[in-house]
C-alpha cells in the first residue's frame, strides 16, 4: 500500500514536469513558424532589334499594395479603374465571368482563321487566353494566365470599374506562376509571379 502511494506521488511530479517542459516547446514551435514569403512581380521586355534593350521591372507586391491607393490620376482613382462603357461593347463583364467562374473546365472559344488564331478556356483554376496573329508579316503570340481568383478579385468593384488593387491582394496569395507572354517581332514580354526579388 505504503509503495503504491509512493509510486504515484513519484509519478505526478514527473508528469507535472514533462509538461512544464512540453508547453513552452509547443507554443515556441508556433510561434516560429515559417514566415509568409513575400510575392514579387516581374516584368521583363526584351527588344531583338540589334541595339534593342532589355528592360527588367521587379516590383514587390506588399509595395505596389502600398502605392495603388496613392495614385489617383486619370482612370486610376484608389486603386480602381474606371471603366469606359464603349470598351465593353456592351459586355456585363461580370456576368460574363460568373458563366466562366461556375463552368466546368474546358475550351470555350476557339477562332482560327487567316489573321489570327484564338483560344478561350479554363483549366485547373485559371483562365486561359492564347492569341495567334498572322496578319501581313506579324506573327505575334500572346499568352495570358489569370488565376481565377485574381480576375475575380479584379472584377469585385462596382460597375464599370476593375479593383487592381484587390487584384493585387489575390495575386499575392498565388504560388509561382507565369502570367503573360507575347512574342512578336518587335519585342518580347514576360510578366510572373514569384518570391524571388530578382528576375532571371
Amino acid at each position: 500500500m505504503d509503495q503504491s502511494i509512493s509510486k504515484s506521488h513519484f509519478s505526478l511530479p514527473l508528469i507535472a514536469a514533462v509538461f512544464a517542459l512540453l508547453l513552452p516547446l509547443s507554443s515556441w514551435a508556433q510561434t516560429t513558424q515559417a514566415p509568409k514569403q513575400d510575392r514579387w512581380l516581374h516584368v521583363r521586355v526584351e527588344s531583338p532589334q540589334p541595339k534593342g534593350e532589355t528592360v527588367r521591372v521587379n516590383v514587390p507586391l506588399e509595395l505596389a499594395a502600398k502605392i495603388l491607393p496613392t495614385i489617383n490620376q486619370d482612370h486610376l482613382r484608389n486603386g480602381k479603374v474606371k471603366i469606359d462603357a464603349s470598351h465593353t461593347d456592351g459586355v456585363d463583364l461580370r456576368a460574363l465571368f460568373d458563366a466562366i467562374r461556375t463552368a466546368k473546365d474546358g475550351e470555350f472559344v476557339t477562332v482560327q482563321s487567316n489573321d489570327a488564331d484564338v483560344r478561350v478556356a479554363k483549366q485547373a483554376g485559371y483562365l486561359l487566353v492564347n492569341v495567334h496573329e498572322k496578319r501581313g508579316e506579324k506573327n505575334d503570340h500572346v499568352e495570358v494566365r489569370v488565376p481565377m481568383k485574381v480576375a475575380e478579385a479584379l472584377l469585385s468593384a462596382g460597375k464599370d470599374e476593375l479593383d487592381i488593387l484587390a487584384a493585387v491582394h489575390a495575386l499575392s496569395t498565388q504560388g509561382d506562376t507565369e502570367l503573360v507572354s507575347v512574342k512578336s517581332n518587335k519585342e518580347s514580354v514576360h510578366i510572373w509571379l514569384d518570391s524571388k526579388n530578382v528576375s532571371d
